[in-house]
């Protein structure tokens, strides 16, 4: 939904940036790879919460290569972290209480502060701070 909703998003992957069809996208095992270290970092935080060394480390390391290596605009985890936010609501909507949208909406916050502060750590230069 991330690549269908936000088709800017796949010039940061060279494998399936000029994949159309959004099952051919699903089918992918290279965006199903990504998708699992994505799944992965995130499952790392939430286990960690009471550990703010852990999880400022963690998502530090993801801003730096994100911003070093990958050179994806900040803005993306915004984005991805609200899409992710959608489709946990639309799947888990039964048990998606306000308390947990709450708890979700603090974790995307959470994400995009610890990711972004990494941007800045490293120098940040391709964009303007605005998009920070």
């Amino acid at each position: 939904r991330f690549f269908v909703n936000f088709p800017s998003a796949k010039q940061y992957f060279s494998q399936f940036k000029n994949m159309e069809d959004p099952l051919e996208m699903e089918r992918s095992l290279q965006l199903r790879k990504h998708a699992r270290r994505v799944m992965g970092a995130i499952n790392t935080v939430v286990e960690n919460l009471n550990d703010s060394e852990k999880v400022s480390s963690v998502l530090a390391l993801v801003g730096k290569a994100h911003a070093l290596k990958h050179k994806v605009e900040p803005i993306y985890f915004k984005k991805l972290t609200g899409v992710m936010l959608e489709v946990i609501a639309e799947e888990y909507a039964n048990d998606f209480t306000p308390e947990a949208h709450g708890a979700w909406t603090k974790m995307r916050t959470l994400i995009y502060t610890h990711v972004t502060a990494a941007y800045k750590e490293v120098g940040w230069a391709q964009y303007p701070t605005a998009t920070l």
